[in-house]
C-alpha cells in the first residue's frame, strides 16, 4: 500500500507531497504508516533550532495521529519517528546526504536527491528546509520506548530528540 506524506518541496501551496511503499523500522515496534482516512487527530510540531515544541507527546496504542511538522528555524531540521537503535542507522545515510551536497545546513537539493537515488521519502520522517511544512502519518504501537529526533548531523547530539509517552487514551 502506498502513502502519502510531505517531504518539503514547495508546491503552489508551500507543501510537496512524495510516496513512501514502506517504513523503516516497520514491523519493529515504532508503529506503521498510518491511513489519513483514520487519524484519531492532528498535532502540530515546531523545529527551530536544536529543539521540537512539543518535546513530549502523549499518545494511546493503536491511534494514528497526523504531525503537521513545521521546520520554524534557519537550518535544516527533521521529524524522524522511532528509536536509538533506527536513528543510529539512520545518520550514515543523513551524512552522506551532506557530504555528498545533497543537503546543507540550510538548504536540500532535491534535484541531487534524485540523481543519488537517496530520495527523503521514509513514511516515519519528513526532511524541512528552513521555513518549510511537511505532514507525517503515523499509527502508534501497543507499548514500547519510542520517540522523535533531529538526524541531521550534529543535531541530535546536540539535544534535538523528544519522547512519546504512552497514555491509555489521547
Amino acid at each position: 500500500m502506498i502513502k502519502t506524506l510531505l517531504t518539503g518541496t514547495a508546491l503552489a501551496a508551500g507543501l510537496a507531497v512524495s510516496t513512501a511503499v514502506a517504513s523503516p523500522g516497520h514491523g519493529d515496534g515504532i508503529g506503521e504508516p498510518g491511513d489519513a482516512a483514520q487519524v484519531d487527530r492532528t498535532i502540530t510540531v515546531e523545529m527551530d533550532e536544536m529543539n521540537f515544541s512539543p518535546e513530549t507527546i502523549e499518545v494511546a496504542p493503536g491511534e494514528t495521529v497526523r504531525f503537521e511538522v513545521v521546520n520554524v528555524g534557519r537550518a535544516v531540521h527533521e521529524f524522524n519517528i522511532g528509536t536509538s537503535e533506527t536513528w543510529n542507522g539512520h545518520l550514515g545515510e543523513m551524512r552522506t546526504m551532506m557530504r555528498e551536497a545533497m543537503m546543507t545546513m540550510r538548504s536540500i537539493n532535491h534535484d541531487r536527491m534524485m540523481e543519488a537515488g537517496m530520495m527523503h521519502d521514509d513514511a516515519n520522517s519528513v526532511l524541512l528546509a528552513p521555513r518549510d511544512t511537511g505532514e507525517v502519518i503515523w499509527t502508534f504501537p501497543e507499548g514500547g520506548e519510542i520517540g522523535f529526533a533531529c538526524n541531521v548531523p550534529g543535531h541530535r547530539e546536540a539535544g534535538m530528540e523528544g519522547d512519546f509517552r504512552m497514555g491509555h487514551d489521547s
